[in-house]
């Protein structure tokens, strides 16, 4: 077995992991980066994650009228892989060319809580290291409906996207943000979608309210919802999928083409062998981590999904922060300097959020006033009429006592990137009333803020 010795060893290409690197290695750190398959050279959001995704829905908007739907999905599937082909390889660049920093593609597994093994076929390597971070990301959870892993139809976001074959008919189990996301996706480039939730509701993280104009637009999309539905088994035949569930107490069926397994993910901790180096789980299955992500071995850090933490890239940015600050700064840094983190569910229009939902404020005894409006509604904010996408809502939480603005929810156009403006102001301490007063450009999604935030009660 050849051995080598690193200052810094890095288990997973994900974003916190590969910053961290590239950063130590242009300080002069020797630097190893571990990656189990060069088809993930810069991690889950380039490769089967965000890019990817986003690309597709891009894509299905700009369907050229007359175009067929399946060569348009097949081209955009190839379109797609070659811009994360590129993205890939310029990932793998930044690293390369850095003197101090070695790439190795093979799976790592710990010796001990210093030493890590890698295997590529019959290649062994042992890395010994000063600091270890292990970013190994997350991956899909299937569901324990019998018949569903041994199904032929059985599908991930990873395969989906993957494919250029259109699936005619998609049945997507769980109505969260991924199943959601795809469902609209494939909806727009003419998959009939049925989707089956287990509660009663889509979105049950969300407001009532939200969670309804959600599915709404989605229902005029052509989507069909079943909630309150316990998917029982899946059968594959000559016709397909067929998923049976119940529902309200009725037994009920839906074939498909493909089955999405959209009902959570779950850290990738298997094979590490951890037990050898000492580093805790959670009872989820995730790096046990502090408020400066170390495990319980202080060199050990664990950045991005592995760590149990929120599973969006931009979390794993500022990951990778906390400990480049451990490692080369004050050391000061931690989670839980994260105020008003916000999210985007990527539908046509999307759905952004930060902060708590008015159900989560109340229930935590906090004085609140609500404002609430349909995009629709807005006699002020041309821009949506403009575009020609007035679906959605716009809602603010805020203090009542105090008018700092608990949380938002917007769902129309521009809403990723308004919830950035707001998620700025709560990290700010700007007021509602400040931010309902501001002056904004003309004809534009923000001076909604100024007509919603009007009607505070």
């Amino acid at each position: 077995m050849e051995s080598m010795h690193a200052e810094l060893l890095v288990i997973g290409f994900g974003k916190g992991g590969k910053t961290l690197a590239a950063a130590m290695g242009r300080a002069g750190r020797r630097v190893v980066m571990v990656e189990q398959s060069a088809a993930m050279y810069g991690g889950t959001c380039i490769n089967i994650g965000c890019v990817p995704t986003k690309a597709l829905i891009h894509r299905a908007s700009a369907r050229p009228d007359g175009a067929d739907p399946r060569a348009w999905y097949a081209e955009s599937v190839a379109s797609t892989a070659a811009l994360t082909s590129g993205m890939r390889d310029n990932n793998f660049r930044m690293l390369d060319t850095l003197d101090s920093v070695t790439v190795v593609t093979g799976t790592a597994a710990f010796l001990d809580d210093h030493r890590v093994e890698v295997v590529a076929g019959a290649d062994r390597l042992e890395i010994t290291a000063d600091t270890v971070v292990i970013n190994t990301g997350a991956r899909t959870v299937v569901p324990e409906i019998p018949g569903l892993r041994d199904s032929a139809h059985l599908v991930t976001g990873t395969e989906l996207i993957a494919s250029p074959d259109l699936p005619r008919r998609l049945t997507v189990l769980g109505a969260g943000y991924q199943g959601l996301e795809f469902a609209a996706m494939l909806r727009r480039y003419g998959t009939e979608i049925t989707v089956l939730e287990s509660t009663a509701r889509v979105l049950p993280r969300e407001d009532d309210d939200v969670a309804r104009a959600v599915r709404g637009i989605l229902e005029d999309e052509g989507i069909t919802f079943v909630t309150s539905a316990r998917a029982t088994r899946v059968e594959d035949t000559g016709e397909g999928a067929v998923v049976h569930y119940e529902h309200d107490g009725v037994a009920a069926t839906v074939t498909a083409d493909a089955v999405l397994a959209a009902t959570g993910r779950a850290p990738n901790t298997d094979g590490l062998r951890l037990e050898a180096a000492g580093v805790r789980t959670t009872a989820r299955g995730a790096v046990e981590v502090d408020e400066h992500l170390r495990t319980s071995r202080p060199h050990i850090f664990a950045v991005g999904d592995v760590n149990g933490g929120p599973q969006f890239t931009y979390i794993s940015l500022d990951d990778y922060r906390i400990v480049a600050d451990q490692l080369s700064g004050t050391g000061k840094r931690s989670t839980a300097d994260r105020v008003a983190v916000p999210y985007t569910l990527f539908m046509t229009p999307p759905l952004a959020r930060v902060g708590l939902t008015e159900t989560e404020a109340r229930a935590a005894g906090r004085p609140v006033r609500v404002a609430a409006k349909a995009v629709a509604d807005m006699m002020a904010v041309p821009r949506p009429k403009i575009v020609g996408e007035t679906r959605g809502m716009m809602k603010f939480v805020v203090d009542a006592e105090t008018d700092a603005i608990l949380g938002a929810a917007i769902l129309g156009v521009d809403a990723q990137e308004l919830v950035n403006t707001v998620a700025l102001a709560m990290r700010g301490g700007t007021s509602a009333s400040t931010l309902r007063d501001s002056i904004w450009t003309h004809p534009s999604s923000t001076e909604a803020f100024n007509e919603v935030l009007a009607g505070l009660r």
